[in-house]
């Protein structure tokens, strides 16, 4: 089924309050997969890929035969960047589609909200999205890079490339928060200094004073962890005032809604980011799955980053446990997703750290030119090291929490 990222977008918006998309023969015998992302409002950026790549990965595993012999039946639902539309479609999902598997959220929020609902329902969570760590819970798989896999990668990259003196820019909520402590403990170990931090609701469009100070305060180079598409006039504007020549940026976020292709190659040539996928990681797999996807959307084919991919290996993930426990049911799932189960994706070898339900995985820098992220550095195997300072699920498997105030503090942050 293909559907272009136009039309996706405006017909799950259309229905999203009467019916979910469907895709898959609607069988009493079929395993059940929900998906929930913002396709609509102002984190489609991030969900309108992510909603693609889920699609692909349940049609992979259904033209190899499905799973035990199954259909795998994919309902879409729209969140609409709403967190009251996330929790009212994860309770739906849960408790009337009885979804074998939840596969949601992009901002930390929205993964707050819904992530109490799923445990109490039993129904088996993936958060596949890079964020700040610290989801320590039995019933969650997060399969997305966190700051120890990342952002350690890039700041000091930024500060031997640029210098020492950085100022860093964020959105106002949980990852923008939690990020920037993380970037200034990272800054603060490689010799350098952290001249302001400032934090931006996600709806802030007008950057303009924000450059003012930037321009004042000198600093070698801005650290962005701004998030959601009007953040993008953050990187407009700076290239309007002629700050790109002046201060480059790095960014834990830039990219990963495909933001290097809604501004253009001048607004954007330079900028550093890490994440655990660009289009550019040189694998056979990852070059026969562009290769496909292209030849499957075309033109309409969105450019692959980590969200993305992360939506495609989370299902792939699920369905190689469901093969290994021989059922779909949450409990035996989990144990083969725990049992140190790995997958060889377009990203490398993505592998379930059962200490955390977080994976080790590759993590890549990128460098921004003519809007296209060219590797400069590449790491394997990175593990999930600042989660698993407060995580313990071998030991404590009952845990359901978020820990980041502990994550903070055993690293030293508070």
């Amino acid at each position: 089924m293909s559907i272009s990222r136009r039309h996706f977008v405006m017909g799950t918006t259309a229905m999203a309050l009467a019916a979910p998309a469907t895709i898959g023969r609607a069988q009493t015998d079929s395993i059940r997969f929900a998906s929930i992302l913002d396709l609509s409002g102002g984190l489609d950026i991030y969900g309108a890929p992510m909603a693609e790549t889920t699609k692909l990965a349940i049609e992979d595993i259904n033209a190899a035969g499905g799973l035990l012999g199954r259909e795998v039946e994919l309902t879409l639902y729209d969140a609409q960047s709403t967190i009251q539309f996330y929790t009212q479609y994860a309770t739906q999902a849960a408790a009337g589609d009885k979804a074998h598997t939840v596969h949601a959220g992009i901002t930390s929020a929205s993964r707050e909200a819904i992530r109490p609902t799923l445990s109490r329902f039993q129904t088996l969570y993936f958060y596949n999205v890079q964020y700040e760590g610290g989801v320590c819970d039995y019933n969650n798989f997060c399969t997305g890079s966190t700051p120890a896999q990342t952002v350690a990668k890039v700041v000091p990259y930024g500060m031997e490339k640029w210098g020492k003196k950085v100022y860093i820019v964020a959105a106002d909520y949980n990852y923008g928060q939690i990020t920037a402590q993380w970037m200034q403990k990272f800054v603060a170990e490689n010799g350098g200094e952290t001249l302001d931090v400032e934090f931006f609701p996600l709806d802030v469009t007008n950057f303009g004073p924000t450059i003012n100070k930037i321009q004042t305060a000198k600093p070698d180079f801005v650290i962005s962890a701004l998030v959601g598409g009007a953040h993008v006039s953050f990187y407009r504007q700076y290239a309007a005032a002629g700050m790109m020549q002046e201060i480059p940026i790095a960014s834990t976020t830039f990219g990963v809604g495909n933001e290097q292709k809604l501004i253009s190659a001048e607004e954007g040539n330079g900028i550093l980011a890490s994440y655990g996928y660009f289009e550019a990681a040189d694998n056979p797999v990852n070059a026969a799955f562009l290769e496909r996807l292209k030849a499957k959307l075309g033109d309409d084919a969105p450019v692959m980053n980590e969200l993305a991919i992360r939506s495609y290996e989370g299902a792939m993930l699920w369905a190689e446990a469901v093969k290994a426990a021989g059922t779909p049911d949450r409990g035996p799932v989990i144990e083969a997703l725990r049992s140190g189960l790995s997958y060889d994706g377009p990203s490398g070898t993505v592998t379930i750290d059962p200490q955390t339900n977080h994976c080790s995985m590759n993590v890549y820098i990128g460098e921004l030119k003519d809007q296209e992220w060219n590797i400069v550095e590449s790491f394997e195997a990175q593990p999930p090291a600042d989660t698993a300072l407060v995580c313990d699920l071998n030991a404590n498997p009952n845990q359901s929490t978020f820990l980041f105030e502990n994550g903070l503090e055993a690293a030293g942050i508070k």
